[in-house]
């Protein structure tokens, strides 16, 4: 137990620019507090004594405001940053080296019992701040989950999730060699704009109206000098391209 105890130390002081040193990290962070008490928790239930389980779960939400139903999965090396609202439901399990921020949700959309209700994220997932990730299904290894993201399907390994519902970016295996910047932690499962798969649809139509219109007015131009009669149309407002692009950012 207690060289998990260092591991998670350390851990949360090489994510976590805040942490200072062990003392800090042992009386002032409220993850860390309730992933200890969780571990104890989660042997109470599975040694029978459901009860207490659920008293001592119940004690470490008042204290941190966070709720870890004993009977959840966390992994090792696991850093809730911050913490206040965060919520793992029962049959959820954590991987290894998981973040997950303030304000998340790993629910349940059934009501069942005894059946696997809630979502598994597998190693190094990072949850973003907001981020409700709901359903019996997989968050793949190294994926992250943008913050205020809704996710209600798998998001394979090393993807991004982003939106509401979520909209799931697949890993650029060609940027990532070039960008050393891209392997290093992701705070909050942030992602540029323009690999969101709306955005790259919105340009991609802002783009092709724009060459559309251009082609229009060569076909004009040419019938012009054909001197072929053409109707005119008053002039609408129009808004450059550019502009658009720029809305969609």
């Amino acid at each position: 137990m207690f060289r998990h105890l260092r591991e998670d130390i350390k851990s949360i002081i090489e994510r976590d620019p805040a942490a200072r040193n062990t003392w800090e990290v042992l009386t002032c962070y409220p993850g860390f507090q309730a992933i200890l008490v969780h571990r104890v928790s989660h042997w109470c239930w599975n040694h029978g004594l459901k009860w207490f389980a659920r008293f001592f779960s119940h004690l470490a939400r008042i204290v941190t405001g966070i709720e870890i139903h004993p009977g959840a999965v966390i992994g090792r090396r696991v850093f809730i940053d911050h913490g206040c609202g965060v919520v793992i439901g029962e049959t959820a399990e954590v991987g290894d080296d998981c973040t997950i921020y303030q304000g998340v949700t790993l629910g349940g959309t059934s009501l069942s019992k005894g059946k696997k209700r809630h979502p598994t994220l597998e190693r190094g997932v990072i949850i973003g701040a907001g981020a409700k990730v709901l359903g019996s299904f997989t968050v793949g290894e190294m994926a992250k989950v943008g913050s205020n993201a809704v996710v209600v399907r798998p998001v394979p390994a090393g993807a991004t999730a982003v939106g509401n519902p979520a909209r799931i970016i697949q890993k650029d295996e060609k940027r990532d060699k070039t960008d050393a910047a891209s392997v290093l932690f992701s705070a909050y499962g942030i992602t540029p704009n323009e690999d969101d798969p709306l955005i790259k649809a919105l340009r991609g139509l802002i783009n092709n109206a724009a060459a559309q219109e251009h082609q229009l007015k060569n076909i004009i131009a040419a019938l012009e000098a054909a001197k072929i009669p053409l109707e005119t149309l008053p002039e609408e407002d129009k808004v450059s391209p550019e502009q658009l692009n720029k809305l969609v950012e």
